[in-house]
């Protein structure tokens, strides 16, 4: 799919994004482990993990199909939806585990810095931040050394296939040369995605190892697992 047939109308994307030290602990990962490391970001949003590790020695790229839209419509957008993201999640405030974030207000200022760090990354390294459109990837095969998948393809599997997960991650694993990371197993109702058992299965039939693995982050009940996959050493 081209970038042009591919692009979502602004309105249809929802450009929320966490902070670095939230993708720290949802992907189990130390500062140390990202220098001198290929990542690739998918899809990564208005998250601020592109911004801050290449400061800190990794060489990250960010791609998500928002790109498509300018920095200035995205900044715009990005405003908007935390405001509207934070006035429902007033109503189901219960479906979150408040230990990491204390209060709302907390959360907001969060999110708000993870659109500022993203916005301002854009602008001064546009490179890092690729268009693109699941489950197709412009990239190389084995290109990255880590690719990180957050708050995505398990998480909407009321609008995302099986289909289209198996697509999407053995795309991902084209372009990895070591391992991915997903981040939740839920879905927007906290539930376990219905289809994972399955998918792991189908995941070690094509020769992949494949993990659940419990991290150091819960915010939405239930979600504090990644899965890993790795490629078997012949």
């Amino acid at each position: 799919m081209s970038g042009a047939e591919g692009k979502l109308e602004l309105e249809r994307i929802v450009f929320i994004g966490r902070t670095f030290e939230e993708y720290l602990r949802m992907f189990n990962l130390k500062e140390s482990d990202l220098v001198g490391q290929r990542i690739l970001d998918c899809p990564a949003g208005a998250c601020s993990f592109t911004a801050i590790a290449n400061q800190l020695g990794g060489d990250i790229t960010a791609a998500d199909i928002a790109y498509f839209h300018s920095t200035d419509e995205l900044a715009d957008k990005g405003v908007q939806d935390i405001e509207h993201a934070m006035f429902e999640l007033e109503k189901v405030q219960d479906n979150f585990v408040w230990d990491y974030f204390k209060s709302i207000e907390d959360l907001t200022q969060a999110r708000s810095k993870a659109l500022n760090d993203n916005i301002k990354d854009q602008r001064q390294n546009p490179e890092r931040y690729v268009p693109v459109v699941l489950p197709d990837l412009p990239f190389n095969d084995e290109a990255f050394d880590l690719t990180l998948s957050a708050h995505f393809l398990f998480m909407y599997s009321d609008r995302l296939d099986y289909d289209f997960h198996l697509r999407t991650v053995n795309e991902l694993m084209r372009v990895t040369k070591g391992e991915l990371r997903i981040f939740p197993l839920v879905d927007l109702s906290c539930k376990r995605y219905a289809h994972l058992d399955r998918f792991i299965d189908e995941l070690v039939r094509q020769g992949f190892a494949v993990e659940e693995m419990e991290v150091p982050y819960e915010f939405q009940k239930g979600a504090n697992q990644m899965l890993r996959i790795r490629r078997m050493k012949p």
